[in-house]
């Protein structure tokens, strides 16, 4: 056997598995290709030279409600090496940490718990500056519509700040091809701006970047709407270390950062060949919500009658996304969804009947070929949770998805599956939530 080491448990724990495999499996590994950790003194350096803007510490100095957003649990990016070098300015510029807040913009996720806030901000700052959470349905301001008619609901907090600072990760996504910059006001809107921003727009696809991308212009509308003008960029590697970070005008830098940052995390898309894939949903691996979004990409694009694992540790269990919702919808849920489907696109008459064509088409092919579909002529995904306790969190029946605390049952499971194979081709992405293909 031979030894496969992940790491998994993103913010419980952090730390590493051997996972044994057969000497005679073919196994290539993809990792994202990033240089080595940056030291405190280099964050603050690079927290110094703000690029297209005075230093941090000058924009403060007419300041007295400063107010940073920073992202949640489910986003991999450790604010809390970042934010005390970043209070260190504004108590410089002479602003007290009291008057400081840090809002965690968890958008439509379930809010982080006071632990989970500390794991995110720090215990220090989480004593001394005003740490808030936001909620997408309560204490929000209307402050208009953008050009694309998206309604700006935001939070109160974010309203009556006079600077505006967002600290985040440039991640893949699925619906802006990458996260960061002007997306980190996302987390701070209301439910209704939310939903009209991902229905209003065609999704672009995991690391595309097109060039006409509304979903962004949207997102850089409501930015300068709010007055979110400085940002600081974080990239991450595949244990979840700070390898670069970049501070200055938000709308410059994203573009600037953004070629370096997707070269680093580009890998092969699996071929014909491959009869087993196995994705490292670490840093993502929160829980199984966001695995399912986030950390299943390599299985999604895995051929035919491959054999698909899941490496996720699912520490806070089957988590929560209140837009798309896994397995713990709220009643109606669908049903006001399509309204609010249907309102993002009364200005895109077009678009609309487009959406409900396409709708009508897949109800038509389900019809005629029941069981039919490409889910159907998968096979099932092993998800390997290392934790018997977190395993046992999760619901007994997942669709397409079989869980387990065993390895090797996983191992013997593949065998079978493909045959007894001996040199099984073997590609594994050790942080799929990073890593995108062409």
């Amino acid at each position: 056997m031979r030894s496969l080491q992940l790491r998994t448990a993103a913010w419980y724990g952090d730390h590493l598995v051997d996972l044994e495999l057969p000497e005679a499996w073919d196994v290539s590994l993809y990792a994202p290709r990033t240089g080595p950790p940056l030291s405190d003194t280099q964050i603050s350096e690079r927290l110094e030279s703000a690029v297209g803007q005075p230093p941090i510490r000058e924009l403060c100095t007419a300041a007295t409600r400063p107010l940073i957003i920073v992202d949640d649990l489910n986003r991999p990016t450790p604010a809390s090496r970042v934010l005390p070098l970043l209070v260190r300015q504004f108590t410089d510029a002479g602003i007290p940490t009291r008057n400081i807040t840090i809002l965690i913009g968890s958008g439509t996720h379930a809010p982080p718990s006071t632990e989970a806030a500390g794991k995110k901000v720090g215990a220090d700052l989480m004593r001394s500056c005003r740490v808030r959470i936001h909620d997408c349905n309560r204490n929000l301001v209307n402050v208009g519509r953008t050009s694309f008619g998206t309604p700006v609901l935001v939070s109160r907090e974010v309203a009556a700040s006079d600077l505006l600072i967002a600290v985040g990760g440039l991640y893949p996504n699925y619906t802006a091809g990458f996260g960061g910059g002007s997306k980190a006001v996302l987390g701070v809107l209301g439910f209704r701006s939310i939903a009209a921003l991902h229905f209003g727009h065609p999704s672009t696809g995991r690391g595309a970047q097109p060039p006409e991308n509304s979903f962004r212009r949207d997102l850089d509308e409501i930015a300068r709407l709010l007055g979110l003008e400085t940002g600081v960029f974080v990239v991450v590697d595949a244990d979840r270390q700070i390898v670069d970070l970049a501070c200055g005008d938000v709308h410059a830098l994203y573009a600037r950062r953004l070629a370096s940052t997707k070269e680093a995390f580009r890998a092969p898309r699996p071929d014909p060949g491959v009869r087993l894939v196995i994705s490292n949903a670490y840093p993502n691996d929160l829980s199984l919500t966001f695995v399912q979004m986030k950390g299943m990409a390599p299985l999604a694009a895995a051929p035919r009658g491959a054999s698909r694992i899941v490496v996720a540790s699912c520490s806070e269990g089957l988590g929560f996304h209140g837009l798309f919702p896994f397995m713990n919808a709220p009643r109606f849920h669908r049903h006001r969804m399509l309204r609010r489907r249907v309102a993002a696109n009364l200005h895109q008459p077009a678009r609309l009947a487009q959406k409900v064509a396409a709708r009508l088409a897949r109800r038509i092919r389900t019809g005629l070929h029941p069981g039919k579909g490409a889910d159907s002529e998968s096979l099932p995904i092993w998800l390997y949770c290392p934790s018997a306790t977190a395993a046992a969190l999760l619901p007994s029946e997942i669709p397409g998805i079989r869980v387990t605390s065993s390895w090797s049952e996983i191992v013997s499971a593949v065998t079978a599956e493909q045959h007894q194979d001996p040199s099984l081709r073997t590609l594994v992405y050790n942080a799929a939530p990073l890593q995108w293909f062409d």
